[in-house]
């Protein structure tokens, strides 16, 4: 099923068609300016939560002493594996 729309019919006067570039030059202007303010927003926003992240580490720091904390243990999975090699039949 193919969708298949009617042909645009252009105006041939002048002063429409001029008009009709305006007002699309204008729409154009008005989603480029809602873009950077959208931007904008949320640069802003970025900038407030990384200020926030920082004061709150530097408050824990403070509140720790200064001292190191210590190294965590690597999380580690342990387990048991088997060598298969090609040609020998393996029996568990």
């Amino acid at each position: 099923m193919r969708l298949v729309f009617p042909p645009i019919r252009r105006s041939r006067n002048p002063l429409v068609r001029a008009l009709s570039l305006v007002l699309g030059l204008a729409v154009v202007g008005v989603l480029l300016v809602f873009g950077v303010v959208v931007l904008g927003v949320l640069f802003a926003g970025g900038l407030v939560f990384l200020a926030v992240r920082q004061w709150k580490l530097s408050r824990a720091r403070m509140a720790g002493g200064g001292a190191r904390p210590t190294p965590k243990e690597p999380d580690v999975l342990e387990g048991e594996f088997v060598v298969i090699r090609q040609g020998r039949p393996v029996h568990h």
